[in-house]
């Protein structure tokens, strides 16, 4: 580490007077450089750890672009004739499969989802079934002894 820097991680006068004037301006800027103060030592490290691993992210991605374009997502040929005329009908012929196997999908969530459809609409017909018949008004026929309904046709709007 450079010490003859007049911003370093050490408490020195210029890192504390800008470690108070940042409380002053905005608070989270004098926490930051007192975090700067008390961990900055370690920012070497933490840099190259952090290079390190977006290098690696990085470098897969150009293996996998690499990749690609070998196996016909690019236009990266082999130079073998009867090779890439075979890869070609084999892509294609994979490229076929999956559009079927999507159609099919398409299909089975359809079907699916008409089955859900039916299952609630029986559940929705028999709940309103049993809540119609637990809400009929009755009467009492004073002569029989006998409970009849009040209800008419037509005097529920779902009964229609």
């Amino acid at each position: 580490m450079n010490t003859s820097a007049l911003i370093r991680p050490a408490w020195t006068p210029a890192t504390i007077a800008l470690m108070v004037i940042g409380f002053m301006v905005f608070w989270p800027l004098g926490f930051a450089m007192l975090a700067y103060i008390i961990w900055g030592d370690r920012l070497d490290g933490f840099k190259r750890d952090v290079n390190r691993a977006t290098d690696g992210i990085f470098a897969g991605c150009r293996r996998g672009s690499d990749k690609a374009a070998r196996w016909g997502h690019g236009s990266a040929r082999t130079g073998n004739v009867a090779f890439d005329d075979w890869r070609e009908k084999e892509l294609e012929r994979l490229n076929e499969e999956r559009r079927k196997l999507d159609e099919m999908l398409t299909q089975f969530d359809e079907y699916a989802r008409e089955l859900r459809r039916a299952k609630d609409q029986d559940e929705f017909d028999r709940f309103m079934a049993n809540r119609n018949k637990a809400t009929a008004p009755t009467k009492t026929d004073p002569s029989t002894g006998t409970t009849a309904s009040k209800r008419g046709k037509g005097s529920n709007l779902l009964d229609d």
